[in-house]
This record gives structure tokens, C-alpha cells and sequence, in this order.
């Protein structure tokens, strides 16, 4: 991040600031997926995770850093030090943006405050208490269900909460770089990425501690389904990504068309990059049953998975702050009213497709970009591995425990 801040060259703070809010949206994604999954599993009556639900418990815990990380973007949104977001310029260009000023009660500095420190805050308050409610059931609970009646309630509260409160923050902190385009499809496609991305580095987690010796009751089966899981929302994320781009491409609505122009013609490695990382490859290896139970082939189709959903973040965001700095650099106020209801983007995409050409660390990821991470895919380690530490990775006391000790499939 430092070389990045010091070294990055002409567009070393748009760089900078699109490489943190990437990654801190990202890891804070896989956190609130981690917390989502065990609420659902312990809803829907699951046994079968049982067995590494630890890791989920510890991956939830990051979320108390994604809020500090979520801050410092805060903090450049109210200092003015970055232009991730063309929302956040001065009040009379926003007044100057009939899109702009439509969605002002929405897109403003205090909603993204607010609504970053309170969701996340209530996140991170939930996995706070359900690990609590595990850990005792741990040392105080017996198999008569008392304690995991309590962790039922505790997640039937937080589902619907987390349901809605996800797609708000999606809407700040990602689908709002593109301040003038908007998808009702945008919140389910961006946490299906998160949800694949958390499957991918669940089982590359367990693989880890089992050949360190640990959940030596975790088997072939647990992973299988896991794959299935992975296998499963890949797909699924595909078919988001395909019905949000076919009904833009079909309607071509000028409003909507310039996010997938910009994409298409100037991020042509990123746009098809994206589907053969996150689809390709995902469905040819692991549409054999047989491979989602063999090590190699999950390591190998995890990491992939890991990275391709990186890459899709990287893709949802960059183009847009490119866009945004150069708008800022070059001054919005040479578009009028007309322009931005024919399509301020198309308009941007002009300007960028004369000036643009290969820029590192936009047109596709650099080292910086792959630095940074593995730095914060080490944090997040880190961090997860410390709390996996501080209890028993088997949950002795879990009533469904006999169920994923034997589950089979």
C-alpha cells in the first residue's frame, strides 16, 4: 500500500485508494457471508457443518476490522481525499447533476457514515453473540438443546436483518462508484461473489488444518458438499451476471448501457477474464462428481475460485474510479443537463477511450494490486487463526455433532 501511495505514478492515489476500498470490501464480505451461513445452517436445522463451524465463527469476527478498514474510505469521503465516488463532489456539481441530485437522500456523506458504522456494527454484534452462545454451550450446555434454542432465535433475528441490510451497504460501497448507473440485480450478484469466495477459502482453510493434523473427523464428504456448494453458486453467479448484462444489452437504455460499454471496449481482458475464472473454469473441473472429493482438484479449483471473485470486485469497481478521477481531474463542468440524462457515462467513456490505453493497476491487476491482496488475505488469516485459537475446534456440546461426525453422502 505504501509503494502504491509513493510509487504509483500518475494515478498513484486513485490507485491507492481503489486497491483499499477493494480489498476492505471484499475480506468484510467473506466475514458477513461467514456470519449469514451459520445463522442459515442453525435455522434450517444443518448438522453437517457442525464439524468446522469454528470457521466460520472466527471468519465472522473479521468484521469488527472491516468496520475500522470501512472508516478510513469514511474519513477520505468526508477530507475529500479521493474521488472514489462521484457522489461525494462539491454540493454545486451535485446540484448541477440532475441523476446526481435525484438520488442525493440516498448517495450522501451521512448515509454512508451512518449506515456503514450501524450495519456493520450490527454485524459484528451478532457474530459477537453467537460465537458467545457456542463457546458456552461448549463449557456449560448439554445435549438437551437448551443453549442452541437460544442461537436458533438469536440467527431467526438476524437473517432478515442481514437480508436487507447487505443490499444497503452493496449499494454504497460498490454499485455507487457508478453514481449515475444503477441494477436491481447488483446486490445478489455482488454477495454471490461473496458467498463463493467464503465457500473457496473455507475449504482451503480446512485442507490446511488437516494436514497440520487438526478436524481429523472433517472427511471427504464434508468437503464434497462443500464443493457442491461452490460447484452450485458459481453457476448461480453466472446466471446473475448473464441476466444483468442480457437485460441491459436487450433493453439499451442509455442510463444503464454505459457500464458495460466502458467495460466491454476499454476492460476487454477484465470483462472476459471475469467469466472464465468464475464460470469456465469452476463448471469443466468440478462438474465430475469426483473431483469435488480429491484435495488437489479443490485446492487447485478454490484458489482459482478466490482469485476470480477478487478479480470480479476489481472488475465492479476500477473502471468506475478511473472514470470518476478522470472526471475530477478534467472537470464535470463541461456536461451539461442533457448530457447526463442521455447517458453520463457514455459521455465519460469518450473522453477516457482518447486518453486511457493501458493504465497499471486498472486495465488489469498488477503486483501492487496482487500485493495488497495477499496482505490482506494474511490479515485476515491472521486474525481468524487467532481466534481459532482461543477455543476447541470441535464443538463438544453441539447436539448435532453425532450428525457430522457420520455424515455421509
Amino acid at each position: 500500500m505504501a509503494l502504491t501511495y509513493f510509487m504509483g505514478g500518475e494515478h498513484a492515489n486513485a490507485r491507492f485508494w481503489s486497491n483499499y476500498l477493494h480489498n476492505a470490501v471484499f475480506f468484510t464480505g467473506i466475514g458477513f457471508i461467514s456470519l449469514f451461513l451459520g445463522a442459515a445452517f442453525i435455522s434450517a436445522y444443518a448438522g453437517w457443518y457442525v464439524l468446522f463451524k469454528r470457521v466460520w465463527e472466527a471468519y465472522s469476527l473479521f468484521l469488527i476490522v472491516g468496520l475500522v478498514l470501512m472508516l478510513g474510505v469514511v474519513a477520505g469521503v468526508w477530507t475529500h481525499a479521493h474521488h472514489l465516488y462521484h457522489w461525494a463532489a462539491p454540493e454545486a456539481e451535485i446540484n448541477a447533476d440532475p441523476i446526481l441530485r435525484g438520488k442525493a437522500a440516498f448517495l450522501n456523506k451521512y448515509w454512508y457514515t451512518f449506515g456503514t458504522i450501524i450495519i456493520v456494527g450490527v454485524w459484528y454484534m451478532f457474530a459477537r453473540k453467537l460465537r458467545a452462545l457456542s463457546l458456552a454451550e461448549d463449557e456449560h450446555g448439554t445435549k438437551d438443546f437448551a443453549h442452541h434454542r437460544r442461537m436458533r432465535v438469536v440467527s431467526a433475528i438476524l437473517l432478515p436483518i442481514a437480508a436487507f441490510s447487505s443490499a444497503a451497504v452493496i449499494w454504497q460501497w460498490v454499485m455507487s462508484v457508478d453514481a449515475h448507473w444503477y441494477s436491481t440485480l447488483f446486490a445478489w450478484y455482488c454477495t454471490a461473489s461473496w458467498f463463493v469466495s467464503t465457500i473457496a477459502l473455507t475449504i482451503l482453510t480446512l485442507i490446511y488444518l488437516k494436514g497440520k493434523g487438526y478436524l481429523e473427523h472433517v472427511t471427504s464428504e464434508h468437503l464434497h458438499d462443500l464443493g457442491k456448494y461452490m460447484f452450485g453458486f458459481s453457476i448461480f453467479w453466472t446466471y446473475l451476471w448473464f441476466s444483468q448484462f442480457m437485460l441491459i444489452w436487450y433493453s439499451n437504455v442509455g442510463e444503464e448501457t454505459g457500464y458495460y460499454q466502458l467495460r466491454r471496449h476499454e476492460y476487454t481482458v477484465l470483462f472476459f477474464g471475469n467469466l472464465v475464472l468464475n464460470f469456465v473454469l469452476p463448471f469443466l473441473i468440478l462438474m465430475r462428481n469426483s473431483t469435488k472429493r480429491k484435495y488437489g482438484t479443490l485446492v487447485f479449483t478454490s484458489i482459482i475460485c478466490l482469485f476470480g471473485h477478487w478479480w470480479d470486485f476489481f472488475y465492479m469497481i476500477k473502471p468506475s474510479v478511473f472514470t470518476n478521477y478522470e472526471h475530477a481531474s478534467h472537470g464535470a463542468h463541461a456536461h451539461g443537463a442533457a448530457d447526463h440524462l442521455s447517458g453520463h457515462e457514455v459521455d465519460v467513456v469518450a473522453h477516457v477511450e482518447h486518453a486511457m490505453g493501458f493504465v497499471s493497476g486498472f486495465t488489469i491487476p498488477g503486483l501492487l494490486e496482487l500485493g495488497t491482496f495477499l496482505g490482506f488475505l494474511a490479515l485476515f488469516m491472521f486474525l481468524a487463526f487467532s481466534h481459532m485459537a482461543k477455543a476447541s475446534l470441535l464443538p463438544v456440546n453441539d447436539p448435532y455433532l453425532g450428525e457430522s461426525v457420520t455424515h455421509h453422502t
